[in-house]
């Protein structure tokens, strides 16, 4: 029973890192303890991508990541669903608005 309730206890304590986890990363957004979250981004790449970012503008689509050196098309491969781009408060979308047409 004791063995139960330490598990329990430390599922508990742990579910909250685990939500982060699941929560995709802004790159557009996030400084380099955020970035270091995301599985395949160390301390050199996400100061590459906040010097990228900084140099360049906030990203326009998940793909533009393969510009930052030392993230090529497999790395971008691993990092796609853990991350996101937003230039504003919603994630951006590859569809089209539809508001403004009639």
């Amino acid at each position: 029973m004791r063995r139960f309730i330490r598990s329990l206890i430390m599922a508990l304590a742990l579910s909250p890192l685990a939500a982060l986890a699941l929560e995709p990363v802004n790159v557009n957004t996030a400084d380099a303890v955020a970035l270091q979250q995301v599985k395949g981004i160390g301390a050199t790449k996400a100061k590459a991508i906040i010097d990228y970012r900084n140099a360049n503008g906030p990203f326009a689509s998940i793909d533009d990541l393969v510009k930052v050196p030392g993230i090529g098309a497999k790395s971008l491969e691993q990092l796609k669903p853990q991350v996101t781009v937003s230039t504003g408060s919603k994630a951006s979308s590859t569809k089209p608005s539809a508001a403004g047409k009639s």
